[in-house]
C-alpha cells in the first residue's frame, strides 16, 4: 500500500467537506501488524523497523492483533525540534539505534486507521474513517506511551489559529477531504499548507549554475549567513530560487566583491554523496549585501530546505543580521493545537 499524498497550497481551503490537522514534522509512516508480525512502511517503501525498535516493540505490545494505521513518527524535546534526532537514526550500526532510541524514543501519532480485525476501512470516506480511529485509540493506546491519536477540527477558524501558531513538532496545516475514500498514492483527497516566515541573512557566497546561460557562467545559488552573538558569521542556508532574469545582474554584483573568506563561524561543507565536485564548489564574498528571504522550517540553526528572495535591504547593516530572530520567531510558535 502507498501513503496518500499531499498537494502543497497556498491558502487553507474551504468548505464543510474538509477536516483539519497538524501537519507532524516527522518521518511519514504506515504501520501494519499481522499477529506476531510488525512492518513500519516510509513514504518510500522502506521497512523503519530496525531503525525505530522502540515503536514496534510498543505496537507489538498492542492488545490489538491486526490493524494498519497512518501517522507520523516524530520526537519530541524540551528544547524544540528534535527532527535531526530522527535524521540519526536512520544508521546502519544497530548499536547506535539501541542507544538512541532510548535517549531520544519516538512517538508515532496516529491520523488514519486503514484497517481493523481483518476488516478493510481504506475504502470508506474520511467521514468513517475518523470515528474508527478515535474509537481504536481510546481502545488501544490509552497503555502506550508511544502511541497518541493526531488532533482534528473541521472549523476553519481553528484550523487558521494553528497555521499562524506552529509548535514544536508541527510545521503547517493538513486538509482532507472528508468524502473521500483513502486515495493512495494520488494527491486527490490531501492538501498541506505551510507558516512561511521571513528572515534577514547576509550573502556570504555563492555557487555557479551547472549549465551556463548561454555562454557564461551565471549564479546558481546564493550562500546565506547569520551572526551570533560572538560576532562570527554561520552559513545557514541558500536559495536558489532565482529568476533566469535575475541571474547575469546577480553574478556581475557578485564577482565584484568576490573574496578568499567571508564565514568567520559555520561554513558550507565540501562535496558529498549528494553532490558532484562542481555543486560543492563555492566562491566566498565580502559580507555587505542583506537580503530578505522566506522559508518554511529551521532545523539546528539551519534553514532545512531553501529559501526564497522576498526582497533586497539595501537599507539593513549587515551585523543586524542575527541568529536570535530565528529562534525568536521558533519560540513564539510554542503553543501546541489543542489534544497534543
Amino acid at each position: 500500500m502507498e501513503p496518500m499524498e499531499a498537494e502543497s497550497v497556498a491558502e487553507l481551503p474551504r468548505g464543510a467537506q474538509w477536516q483539519y490537522e497538524p501537519k507532524w514534522d516527522g518521518f511519514r509512516c504506515l504501520l501494519m501488524r499481522d499477529g506476531d508480525s510488525i512492518r513500519m512502511q516510509s513514504k518510500g517503501g522502506r521497512d523503519l523497523v530496525r531503525y525505530f525498535p522502540e515503536v514496534a516493540s510498543a505496537a507489538s505490545g498492542l492488545s490489538a492483533k491486526s490493524f494498519v494505521l497512518d501517522g507520523e513518527l516524530i520526537i519530541r524535546r524540551d528544547e524544540g525540534d528534535a527532527f535531526d534526532a530522527l535524521l540519526q537514526r536512520i544508521h546502519p550500526a544497530a548499536s547506535r539505534v539501541k542507544r538512541l532510541a532510548a535517549e531520544t524514543p519516538a512517538r508515532f501519532m496516529a491520523f488514519d486507521l486503514l484497517q481493523s480485525a481483518g476488516t478493510d476501512l481504506a475504502s470508506l470516506p474520511l467521514a468513517k474513517r475518523r470515528p474508527a480511529l478515535e474509537k481504536f485509540a481510546q481502545r488501544y493506546f490509552k497503555t502506550s506511551d508511544t502511541f497518541a491519536l493526531s488532533p482534528e477540527t473541521r472549523n476553519h477558524a481553528e484550523a487558521r489559529a494553528w497555521l499562524q501558531r506552529v509548535a514544536d513538532g508541527h510545521d503547517g496545516v493538513i486538509a482532507k477531504r472528508l468524502d473521500l475514500a483513502y486515495c493512495s498514492g494520488t494527491r486527490e483527497g490531501m492538501q498541506k499548507i505551510k507558516l512561511l516566515r521571513s528572515a534577514d541573512c547576509v550573502v556570504g557566497g555563492f555557487r555557479y549554475a551547472e549549465k551556463k546561460q548561454g555562454r557564461r557562467k551565471v549564479i546558481g545559488s546564493l550562500l546565506l549567513g547569520l551572526y551570533d552573538a560572538s560576532g562570527l558569521l554561520h552559513h545557514v542556508g541558500f536559495t536558489s530560487a532565482i529568476k533566469a532574469s535575475d541571474r547575469p545582474g546577480l553574478t556581475d554584483k557578485f564577482e565584484k566583491i568576490a573574496c578568499e573568506s567571508s564565514f568567520t563561524g559555520k561554513a558550507p561543507g565540501g562535496p558529498s554523496r549528494w553532490s558532484t565536485k562542481r555543486s560543492a564548489e563555492w566562491q566566498p564574498v565580502r559580507p555587505v549585501r542583506v537580503v530578505e528571504v522566506c522559508y518554511d522550517h529551521v532545523s539546528g540553526d539551519r534553514f532545512r530546505h531553501g529559501t526564497k528572495i522576498l526582497r533586497w535591504r539595501p537599507d539593513k547593516k549587515p551585523s543586524q543580521c542575527r541568529m536570535d530572530q530565528l529562534r525568536q520567531k521558533r519560540a513564539a510558535g510554542r503553543a501546541s493545537p489543542a489534544g497534543t
